[in-house]
């Protein structure tokens, strides 16, 4: 399992989420659940900007005053869905890499995924189109918490297919993590003209191409 994250990387949503899904932190209180999920369908089916706090509690069946005391603004509601939307990415992501064979494999279904989990999330993916700033910020505008969080938990495991021999012990794995991280949050951040980003074939040869090499694989 990845080390354990410090405090400063644990500042921004992707972090927290990541934290949370490494940690299994699991969600007990049941209205906070119901909002989240109430606020998710609202977003998706209206857009943040157009959405208020009352059309989330119309649509949890709840008052309004029960959504103010989970959550004070509706920035603090925004932030809360996209910390659980990453958390569920996350979720998938370890169950992914645990059913692929290789660590090849693993490189090469770790960066599609991410991808094209991220991509196709109904709320994430709107975001990523309609606000991008909203989601640029928190992945880029945080002094590199995000990134770092991220690299720690990528390098963590690099560091565990390391000890086990099918990396060479030469590697630096937190320089490799970083261009990973670094690489998979361009495209995501910002279009590209040369790679298709909706192709997961061509996604998975430029993982194999680019990203595998960096391991020296001892397979």
């Amino acid at each position: 399992m990845a080390d354990a994250l410090t405090d400063s990387d644990a500042g921004s949503l992707l972090a927290r989420a990541l934290s949370d899904a490494v940690g299994q932190v699991d969600e007990t209180d049941d209205i906070r659940s119901r909002l989240l999920e109430a606020a998710y369908e609202q977003f998706c089916r209206i857009g943040v900007q157009r959405s208020t706090m009352e059309d989330v509690a119309r649509r949890a069946n709840l008052s309004r005053i029960t959504v103010y005391r989970r959550f004070t603004t509706k920035d603090a509601l925004v932030e809360q869905v996209i910390q659980r939307e990453f958390r569920r990415y996350f979720d998938q992501f370890l169950l992914d890499i645990q059913d692929a064979e290789t660590v090849s494999d693993r490189v090469v279904v770790g960066f599609v995924s991410s991808l094209r989990a991220i991509r196709d999330n109904p709320l994430i993916g709107g975001l990523l189109i309609a606000e991008p700033d909203r989601l640029v910020s928190s992945l880029i505008g945080d002094q590199g918490r995000t990134v770092a969080a991220v690299r720690q938990f990528v390098a963590g495991q690099l560091r565990r297919e390391q000890r086990a021999g099918q990396i060479d012990a030469r590697v630096d794995t937190q320089v490799v993590a970083e261009l990973m991280v670094r690489v998979c949050a361009s495209f995501l951040t910002i279009p590209s003209e040369v790679i298709d980003l909706d192709d997961d074939e061509s996604l998975a040869d430029l993982a194999r191409r680019f990203l595998v090499p960096m391991l020296r694989v001892a397979e």
